[in-house]
């Protein structure tokens, strides 16, 4: 992991520390208030235009909320891994590999065509058939 994302979660369990809030810092409750962070951050969005959220970080009051959400977001996620001794850029690397390997790339489309062509392809997957779809992590 790097120095910087360590630092960080050093200046988070201080912060913990100090206030005597690590008892309270559990798996669980890092999860849940992680769940609750990102709930906070998709409120954001909830009903704007998919052109609206694109756009989103050109009003300032709104992208001083959605710069918080990220905050509190990745906060609670590095206290998180640090509680279970997870380093979360190595579990992200391996992750990506394993999914290099699961979805592997049909094409190379031109980065200017990516949405497009995105579009166009649809879902492979036959009615009632479970499995991710294209686009998303698992």
């Amino acid at each position: 992991m790097s120095e910087d994302l360590h630092a960080l979660q050093r200046r988070l369990a201080e912060f913990a520390a100090a206030r005597d809030w690590q008892q309270y810092h559990t798996p669980k409750n890092l999860a849940a208030a992680l769940s609750v962070e990102a709930a906070e951050l998709v409120e954001i969005f909830q009903w704007l235009t998919p052109e609206e959220s694109a756009t989103v970080m050109s009003d300032p009051r709104l992208a001083g909320r959605v710069e918080d959400e990220v905050a509190d977001v990745l906060a609670y996620l590095l206290q998180f891994c640090e509680a279970l001794g997870i380093d979360a850029l190595t579990a992200l690397a391996a992750k990506i590999d394993r999914n290099e390997t699961r979805f592997p790339a049909v094409r190379q489309a031109r980065p200017d065509r990516a949405d497009r062509t995105a579009d166009r392809d649809g879902d492979d997957r036959k009615e009632g058939e479970e499995g991710e779809g294209r686009g998303r992590e698992e």
